[in-house]
């Protein structure tokens, strides 16, 4: 193994560590979500909300901020101090954990790049995640304004986009880190392009899925018909698309998004399905591909049998969180299909 190959491998793993920890910021955002404890931060305060309350008086003058705004009022009117700390203590980890992943991306690459270990061509790709990351905290921040006005939730429209940025920095890290692992190679085997082609559009249908998921999420859709495979006492629902205009509902009628997200789910398992058979005949394809493949397979059962329990214990957040998770590690086995069929 030559030097360069092993400063390669030093930087895969660590944005591999980097990629781990967004998943986890993921994962307790949409605990945050469903604990009710997004708006119980009511200031960003980048630097000086990096320290909670320490004592009994800032925690009231903490309390008496959130008092003022719309959740209190309207939703938690009457919760006391030690139910306030709950949900606060929910959010400020999530912010915390952003600020974290910063510093966590910010030094090892000051140290690389100063030890001169990145090879060219790399440095541009790092500075943008670390950009992106900073947009993200801004996205996360414009997310919450919108429930601090008169409606105390948030938009789904901006919960969705959070979400969906964080899922397409988490995946451009991850990539970045397979190509480091797995450098090119000249000798593109018969057969693969098919291959992945269809691979990148079972990625990109993984990733509408999780923002249909973010929607649901958004509007709280998946209380609204704890039943499976029928939504309530049909497979098609009354009432869906009945807005003006009616592709509306797809975004603000909580049965349509429900019913939506399903047909998602449906499709997904015709085409990983499909695409497992097709491309499993192959005899050329890598040896890794072929794990890959096996993995998608294995996330998209968990992924099924979570989604479903989720629905029909009415939405417990162990395994709201749990559903959520396997969505990105589904992301990430279909991602590393993509990426060993076509480099």
């Amino acid at each position: 193994m030559d030097l360069q190959t092993r400063y390669d491998r030093q930087l895969a793993s660590w944005l591999i560590v980097c990629a781990a920890v967004i998943l986890s910021m993921i994962l307790l955002g949409g605990v945050t979500r469903l604990t009710g404890s997004g708006l119980s931060i009511v200031e960003w305060a980048p630097i000086s909300g990096v320290l909670p309350p320490l004592n009994e008086q800032e925690w009231q003058q903490t309390f008496d901020k959130y008092k003022q705004f719309p959740e209190y009022q309207k939703v938690n009117s009457g919760m006391d101090l030690p139910e306030f700390k709950r949900i606060f203590l929910y959010e400020y980890a999530h912010r915390l954990l952003g600020r974290l992943i910063g510093i966590l991306f910010l030094v090892p690459f000051l140290f690389f790049y100063f030890s001169h270990r990145i090879k060219p061509g790399l440095t541009p790709k790092l500075m943008a995640m670390f950009v992106l990351g900073g947009l993200q905290g801004l996205l996360g921040w414009y997310m919450v304004k919108s429930g601090l006005v008169d409606n105390p939730s948030v938009s789904q429209y901006r919960l969705t986009a959070h979400l969906g940025t964080a899922v397409i920095i988490y995946g451009y890290i991850i990539w970045v880190a397979f190509s480091l692992l797995y450098p090119p190679e000249s000798d593109l085997q018969k057969g693969q392009p098919t291959c992945r082609h269809f691979a990148v559009a079972l990625l990109g249908l993984v990733f509408l899925m999780i923002l249909s998921g973010g929607f649901v999420a958004g509007t709280d859709a998946g209380y609204a018909y704890p039943t499976f495979p029928l939504m309530g006492d049909s497979f098609i629902p009354p009432g869906i698309y009945q807005t003006e205009p009616f592709w509306l509902a797809a975004f603000e009628d909580i049965t349509t998004i429900q019913f939506n997200h399903r047909i998602f789910a449906y499709l997904l398992i015709v085409v990983i399905l499909s695409f497992a058979i097709s491309t499993l005949k192959h005899g050329n394809i890598r040896p890794e591909a072929r794990t890959g493949i096996k993995l998608v397979l294995l996330m998209l059962a968990v992924q099924v049998t979570l989604g479903i329990s989720t629905l029909l214990l009415h939405m417990p957040v162990p395994l709201a969180a749990a559903h959520q998770g396997g969505a990105i590690l589904l992301f990430t086995s279909v991602l590393f299909v993509c990426h060993r069929l076509g480099n």
